[in-house]
């Protein structure tokens, strides 16, 4: 286990991304003008480094790691703030982002688990 966090609150436009196959995740100390667009999860640490071996798992739904931007482990130790790009790319163009295989987003409620293993 590399990684494990739940979710505390969803944002009131936390699916605004969906069209773009983004979810965004945030610790408590996500700015004001952005806990609406985000789902808040418990800072916990990330155990080693994430790798393209990895899985992201959202509650019982696997996903396969594209690609890890650099910034990934760091953003998730100090502030639980990622993005989660379900769009298959093996580029990473932002250095806070995950991307993950294109595929349909994970439903992600109050309580959802989000695991790296």
């Amino acid at each position: 286990m590399i990684y494990q966090t739940k979710v505390k609150k969803v944002g009131t436009e936390a699916e605004a991304f969906e069209e773009e196959k983004m979810i965004v995740l945030f610790g408590d100390n996500a700015p004001e003008e952005l806990v609406d667009f985000c789902y808040i999860i418990n800072i916990e640490n990330v155990n080693s480094d994430v790798t393209e071996e990895n899985r992201l798992m959202v509650d019982e739904d696997e996903f396969k790691i594209t690609k890890v931007g650099s910034a990934v482990k760091k953003n998730l130790n100090d502030l639980g703030h990622i993005t989660l790009k379900f769009d298959g790319s093996e580029t990473a163009e932002q250095s806070g982002t995950l991307y993950l295989e294109d595929k349909k987003l994970p439903q992600i409620n109050e309580g959802t688990e989000i695991t790296i293993k």
